[in-house]
């Protein structure tokens, strides 16, 4: 086996892993459904399901990865040679794939933002405001623009190097995240009436939770710590393969998990506080990002100053799940077809940006294709193919992978998780994670199908 490429120190395996699993769902869409039911009712039951079910599935894609040094792609072949659990290892480069044609192009939204914001092209007033958003997406161009500004960028980063490039670049703006996610709060909650906010974010309300419906909660919770984490298609199984034994990977996992938690619960702190103190009803989404946010910014002092700043944030949120993804999509071509590093930066430069194509124009010249009915987009689908799709189905593949006697088993799973100092897996979560799971992992992929279409 040719010598694996390891990443510098534990906080770059900390940050990089963490940056991939900070998205955009952890501001647009967490600190919403908390306040919808019920603030801290809705905290706990989310925190139940993120232990329960999307921590133990990281640690096994770390497992996975660090047992075979080798990318999922080939992780299935290494660990049980000659079974077809090579196959499933295409989930991989599909997922990660199909994550990207439009989450590149949103990142480049957040960069427009950046942008925008700073050069004062927000300070409009309220009822024009909507029309900036509306305008980038009815403008092809400028979407190309600021998606080739994303893709050539975070491919530039790996194109320099595991160390020297995409960790050396994700721990600064990891760090940098924290602290502007830090001081956005901070701000926040000392404006004039941002403790309703406060306390309607967090003071726990069992009616309005009853109200929004108990069933609707569960679900709602339990699809938030699932996708929060990006598991599923590999990207974590990549970062396992960098690293070394010497910290277990229980420990490891619930830190990342904590960091993730912690992001998206300081977003709440940023919006819901804002939000109260201008009497502005928050909504979730890109309304929230694009329109209700901007809006606020624009009548709080020093609100180009801010805005800019919370742009920032989104902006290093989005980008470090790029270039996280785009590490993975490149080690494939590496482990798979041993191409060097350059070349398979190359070639998916090329390839990943036509596949944005698609989505760019979804919302244009060719918003007539409404694949999953009247008003929906092609980055819908994509969103759709990848979230009901991809990830409970390939959660479902390594918690088999994992469990099971006929894959890879829980015996070399467990070792390979306890390998090193610190937190050990409880193994008395056996017969859950061989049985229970597995099924509420199917109940997860049913239940979106319903969502969708019924």
């Amino acid at each position: 086996m040719a010598q694996r490429e390891q990443l510098a120190s534990r906080l770059g395996f900390l940050f990089l892993s963490a940056g991939c699993a900070i998205g955009l769902g952890n501001v647009w869409r967490f600190p919403f459904i908390t306040g919808k039911y019920g603030g801290a009712v809705f905290l706990v039951a989310y925190l139940v399901f993120l232990l329960g079910m999307g921590l133990p599935i990281l640690i096994m894609e770390f497992s996975v990865g660090r047992a075979s040094r080798r990318n999922m792609s080939r992780a299935f072949q290494e660990l049980t040679p000659g079974s077809r659990w090579k196959y499933f290892g295409c989930f991989s480069i599909i997922g990660s794939y199909a994550l990207m044609m439009f989450y590149i192009p949103v990142a480049g939204w957040m960069m427009y933002y950046c942008w925008v914001t700073a050069t004062g092209g927000l300070s409009l007033p309220v009822d024009q405001v909507p029309g900036v958003f509306t305008g980038l997406l009815a403008s092809p161009g400028t979407m190309l623009f600021w998606t080739l500004v994303a893709s050539l960028g975070c491919f530039g980063v790996c194109a320099m190097g595991l160390q020297k490039g995409v960790e050396r670049v994700v721990k600064f703006m990891m760090g940098g995240l924290l602290l502007i996610v830090i001081g956005l709060a901070a701000h926040s909650i000392t404006l004039p009436g941002s403790f309703e906010g406060v306390a309607f974010y967090l003071v726990p309300d069992l009616q309005r939770a009853m109200d929004a419906g108990i069933m609707s909660l569960i679900n709602d919770a339990m699809n938030q710590a699932f996708f929060t984490l990006s598991i599923g298609i590999g990207a974590m199984c990549i970062f396992g393969s960098y690293l070394n034994r010497e910290n277990s990977l229980t420990k490891e996992s619930v830190f990342i998990v904590s960091l993730d938690t912690f992001v998206a619960f300081m977003s709440g702190l940023i919006i819901f506080p804002a939000c109260f103190a201008f009497g502005v009803q928050p909504d979730a989404g890109p309304g929230l990002i694009f329109i209700t946010l901007p809006n606020i910014f624009n009548n709080m002092a020093l609100g180009r100053f801010w805005g800019t700043l919370f742009f920032v944030f989104m902006s290093a949120a989005a980008l470090t799940t790029v270039i996280a993804v785009l590490e993975n999509i490149i080690s494939h071509f590496m482990d798979t077809y041993e191409w060097s590093r350059q070349k398979a930066v190359k070639v998916n430069c090329v390839v990943l940006t036509l596949c944005t194509l698609p989505c760019i124009l979804g919302f244009n010249l060719w918003s007539d294709f409404q694949p999953l009915g009247a008003g929906s987009t092609i980055m819908d689908l994509e969103d759709f193919i990848i979230s009901n799709n991809l990830l409970p189905i390939g959660s479902l593949i390594f918690c088999l992978f994992c469990c099971q006697r006929y894959g890879w088993g829980w015996d070399k799973f467990i070792a390979e998780a306890d390998a090193g100092a610190g937190l050990k897996f409880p193994r008395f979560l056996r017969f859950y994670l061989t049985w229970i799971l597995p099924v509420v992992l199917l109940v997860i992929f049913v239940e979106g199908y319903i969502q969708k279409f019924f």
